[in-house]
């Protein structure tokens, strides 16, 4: 179904259209949140407060671009806000979907995967707020730069800048930690 048809359904309070938008938008979305803030438990109730948010706010929404975009937006808008008051709860809890093995990693390896999950995890908390995100956005919601651009209200150029800016400190800081 079509995101047009899903916003119409849902303004007329067609509850299954609502749940095909969580079930579409949720693991994407609290990636997303997890690659902001960290903390699983933080990254989770941001995502279901953009979800709350997009069913009170439904009735009077007038989308200029994609549900997607919205609810991204509703996403890292609420990571920010939590950013800015310094709540951000630190926690070595990583989310799910990155934690989870693959099927072909045995046991064995399981634990290095995991230590270099959480080696890049402590990376990304160093970068800028600005940096972290546009990684993050690119990456993990595999948004373009112009998408992120318009999302963050700022240049093309700004974004790439900002982008590899974020890859070149994230390489130093693996490559530092690496190193005895």
């Amino acid at each position: 179904i079509c995101e047009k048809l899903l916003i119409w359904q849902i303004k007329r309070g067609h509850e299954p259209a609502m749940v095909r938008v969580y079930e579409r938008y949720r693991n994407l979305l609290l990636k997303l949140a997890c690659g902001l803030v960290r903390d699983t438990a933080t990254a989770e109730d941001i995502v279901q407060d953009a979800f709350v948010s997009l069913a009170e706010s439904v009735h009077r929404l007038r989308l200029d671009g994609s549900l997607k975009g919205y609810l991204i937006r509703s996403v890292v808008n609420r990571a920010r806000n939590l950013h800015r008051a310094n709540c951000t709860r630190r926690s070595s809890d990583l989310d799910h979907e990155s934690l989870a093995a693959p099927d072909e990693v045995r046991p064995d390896r399981w634990v290095l995967h995991h230590d270099r999950l959480e080696h890049l995890h402590r990376a990304l908390e160093q970068l800028p707020l600005e940096q972290r995100e546009v990684v993050t956005l690119h990456l993990r919601a595999e948004l373009t730069f112009r998408e992120i651009a318009r999302l963050q209200e700022v240049s093309i150029n700004t974004v790439q800048s900002r982008y590899r800016y974020g890859l070149d400190k994230l390489r130093a800081l693996m490559n530092s930690e690496l190193e005895p």
